[in-house]
């Protein structure tokens, strides 16, 4: 069977490709990145496992191919869906995609509108140490795996197990009729929260087990087989957590399990992860060793030490629940944040602009910066009737300095002349797939400022 992926560079349409290919499958993909160096390790990641890529201009598009997957990026008049159509190609969604894969396993899927890449990942590893030899389709790499010269967001392993990261933004959280769903949190992003909250709702009805946060009140009236949380009516709780400058510790039990990341939002991260472990049968002892082995996911929370004391963290956070537990976390870290957002999407800014003004109000101290970026296109046919200026115009009574720059790189001098020793700098943002190697690019700006 042969599949051609518009796309293919997305983190949710490469764990599928890769999957797929490992399983034998003839697959090939556009993107509009094609050729571009800042996505160059992702092509050549893919084309090394034997996927033939493309330009997205309909090349790639042929007789042969028996499908073509598609995600809610793609609008209908991409250049490679025109050309499935003429030839009658059969489009799919990557949703339908990942359902039938999912549907055909054991499958543990992790949804929620914050945490869900991490909580993915942090089960995998765990169930992966405790030698349950399960298989992954997640939106970000482990580090674990990309160490190895993989992606990292996708893995094929020998037994029934399948972890999945089930997005709720686009509604195709629906679709899965997984073995256990982890609901981790619910918040506004991309949709209102009666709607998300009513997908979380049709997903626990389609899933043999549910674990829920205790601690959300929105999700408390879902039925769960098991809930998790710091509050002690919860099903699994912490006798005690220890919040450190870069970790945080969890004690349950007698056993220490130590988490090398730190803020309050990863220990949910971790009861949650724990709390599914334990139920599909790993044993104390041996969580504990792979909490403490655990080396994190690209763009959550990475950090750079460059040499004049500063360190540059690069973070997908890009809603405000996310964009708050994450500067909250580094302003405990630093008496001086510099902050970089780079909004995704103009429908998703406009739609959450009263709450990322709301956010950056009440988090910005005096000696604090924010750099505010110039939106993140995807391309396509899109209202572009708002701007990072209107986040900065709403900022009027925010504490310290904001910038509002007509394109990112014009600040890579300013921030190197400003940070200072101890200082953090903090680049935050989703989607776009150059931000790590922008971040990369700030550390070198302040490595090499005199």
């Amino acid at each position: 069977m042969r599949l051609h992926f518009a796309g293919i560079f997305g983190s949710g349409m490469s764990a599928i490709a890769q999957y797929l290919r490992w399983n034998s499958l003839q697959i090939s993909g556009s993107d509009r990145l094609f050729g571009n160096e800042a996505a160059g390790e992702i092509q050549r990641a893919l084309e090394a496992l034997g996927c033939r890529l493309y330009p997205q201009d309909g090349s790639g598009v042929t007789p042969e191919n028996d499908g073509l997957v598609v995600s809610t990026a793609i609008e209908k008049t991409n250049p490679d869906i025109i050309k499935a159509r003429a030839l009658e190609i059969p489009v799919l969604h990557r949703s339908d995609v990942l359902a039938a894969l999912a549907n055909a396993k054991k499958t543990i899927a992790v949804t929620g509108t914050s945490g869900k890449s991490t909580v993915t990942a942090l089960i995998f590893h765990l169930l992966r140490e405790c030698q349950k030899n399960p298989s992954l389709l997640s939106g970000a790499g482990l580090n674990e795996l990309t160490e190895t010269g993989a992606l990292g967001n996708a893995y094929s392993g020998g037994s029934d197990l399948l972890v999945i990261e089930a997005d709720e933004s686009d509604g195709s959280l629906a679709k899965y009729k997984p073995y256990v769903s982890v609901l981790l949190n619910l918040s506004k992003d991309h949709k209102p929260v009666p709607e998300i909250l009513k997908l979380f709702e049709t997903s626990a009805k389609q899933s043999a087990n549910v674990f829920v946060n205790y601690d959300d009140s929105l999700l408390r009236a879902i039925k769960s087989a098991k809930t998790f949380g710091l509050d002690k009516k919860a099903n699994f709780f912490p006798d005690k957590i220890e919040l450190g400058r870069d970790s945080i510790v969890i004690l349950k039990n007698g056993l220490k399990f130590n988490f090398p990341f730190p803020g309050r939002y990863n220990a949910y991260n971790l009861l949650a992860a724990l709390c599914v472990c334990k139920f599909l049968g790993c044993e104390d002892k041996k969580l504990a060793q792979a909490c403490a082995d655990y080396k994190g996911i690209q763009r959550r929370f990475d950090r750079i030490q460059t040499s004049k004391g500063v360190t540059v963290i690069d973070d997908f956070a890009h809603n405000p629940q996310k964009i708050t537990a994450t500067l909250e976390t580094v302003q405990n870290m630093s008496g001086r944040v510099i902050a970089i957002f780079q909004p995704h999407g103009f429908a998703p800014t406009k739609f959450m602009l009263k709450e990322y003004i709301e956010t950056f109000t009440n988090l910005l101290r005096e000696n604090d910066e924010l750099y505010l970026l110039p939106i993140y296109y995807a391309g396509g046919t899109v209202s572009k009737d708002v701007s990072s200026a209107d986040i900065a115009k709403g900022l009027k009574d925010a504490k310290g300095k904001i910038f509002n720059p007509h394109d990112r790189n014009d600040i890579l001098p300013l921030i190197a002349a400003s940070a200072k020793p101890g200082d953090i700098v903090i680049s935050m943002g989703a989607r776009d797939p150059t931000l790590a190697a922008f971040a990369q690019s700030i550390a070198r700006a302040i490595d090499s400022h005199k």
